[in-house]
């Protein structure tokens, strides 16, 4: 189980966990009591035999606690269900997944549906690949929207995103959850170009850990390469954030706060000029739309 960050076009590991088999009679061998609980080798083996949803939410609570900022979490329907979604938001972050088509079910003005009736509720399909979406609660009472999308795969079929940021549109939790894809990329990356489980043979959990972290390590490392050589985003990000002091114009204030110039400036030209200016400005107004003109209605020629 690995923790991964992405903007969009980066995407980077930040963290991972090893699970061993939840049964004792399928382990190999139990975990040497010999081995100091103060140790991060003692720590990555009691890490290993806990809940997967455990440890999924502590690999978040770490890479935040580094500094990582991230605006939601992106889970497949294997993760997406209440207490997960509860423990993420306890951590300040929001949940995009898929959901999976089961028997929970879904407040909807003030009546309970399950996933397949509430889709009878949605309007014709007018968005392409989108069905249409709807805001509920959940059992616990969390707020989310539920985005009904068709299933490529299989004609009559449709599938299910939830989002907890009940603010974004349809088309923007579709495309956010489409990130997710870069998770299959990493993978075929560190499998089949980074040898990662058959570069080296062994059964030492230690040495797999390790052998892990390298391989994780240089893909961060060739990402980060990829994303100075080859991004053309980069410096048009940092213009837009000095951009973000900036407040923008209205077309309303631009166009009066120009008139008030032109009318200053008049009053400094030669008389012969002055009038010539005055009389084209007067035309330019008279042939503006209506609301053009209102915005000068209060504007007066100082003699």
């Amino acid at each position: 189980m690995q923790p991964r960050w992405s903007d969009g076009y980066s995407f980077i590991p930040t963290d991972f966990a090893m699970f061993s088999s939840g049964n004792k009679s399928n382990r190999y061998q139990e975990v040497n009591t010999a081995i100091d609980k103060r140790t991060n080798g003692y720590k990555r083996r009691f890490e290993s035999m806990q809940k997967k949803s455990d440890v999924a939410v502590n690999l978040i609570r770490n890479t935040l606690n580094q500094g990582i900022e991230a605006s939601y979490v992106l889970m497949d329907h294997w993760f997406t269900h209440e207490p997960m979604i509860k423990s993420c938001l306890a951590e300040g972050i929001d949940v995009i997944g898929m959901v999976k088509q089961m028997k929970q079910k879904y407040t909807y003005k003030g009546k309970k549906y399950e996933l397949k009736e509430l889709r009878t509720l949605l309007p014709k399909c007018r968005n392409g690949n989108i069905i249409g979406s709807v805001i509920v609660k959940t059992k616990t009472g969390i707020s989310v929207k539920l985005v009904y999308v068709k299933n490529r795969n299989k004609k009559h079929d449709w599938l299910v995103i939830l989002s907890t940021d009940c603010s974004l549109s349809n088309e923007e939790i579709v495309r956010t959850y489409g990130n997710r894809w870069s998770i299959e990329v990493f993978f075929k990356s560190t499998k089949s170009f980074m040898k990662i489980g058959n570069e080296f043979q062994g059964r030492s959990y230690d040495m797999m850990i390790s052998h892990t972290t390298i391989v994780f390590t240089r893909y961060i490392m060739i990402e980060w390469l990829r994303r100075e050589e080859k991004d053309q985003k980069t410096l048009g990000e940092l213009f837009f954030r000095f951009c973000e002091d900036i407040q923008d114009m209205d077309l309303a204030t631009a166009l009066q706060n120009l008139m008030s110039l032109v009318v200053e400036l008049t009053g400094e030209a030669k008389s012969i000029a002055t009038e010539t200016i005055k009389s084209q400005l007067q035309q330019w107004i008279e042939q503006q739309a209506t609301f053009i003109k209102a915005l000068f209605a209060d504007f007066c020629w100082e003699s």
